[in-house]
């Protein structure tokens, strides 16, 4: 399911723009800041230097998982 993976990526404040997070569905080779990062802040010189402070991580869960412990929960 698309919605049980993402690529979440965290960057902190760079010169005059301020800190962001950012969620997409991507697959997991995908997942760093020029996969991520839409629209980029940032003008094409300073591209590089944006990305390298930012923290990208792939993220997998389980939808039906979570479902199920939340009815056994309710039960």
């Amino acid at each position: 399911n698309s919605e049980d993976v993402r690529c979440k990526c965290i960057c902190p404040p760079y010169k005059d723009h301020s800190g962001r997070i950012y969620n997409k569905n991507v697959s997991q080779k995908d997942c760093d800041c020029l996969h991520v990062v839409e629209p980029m802040p940032v003008p094409g010189p300073d591209v590089e230097a944006y990305c390298l402070r930012c923290e990208c991580k792939y993220e997998e869960r389980s939808s039906v998982t979570i479902k199920v412990n939340d009815v056994i929960l309710l039960a």
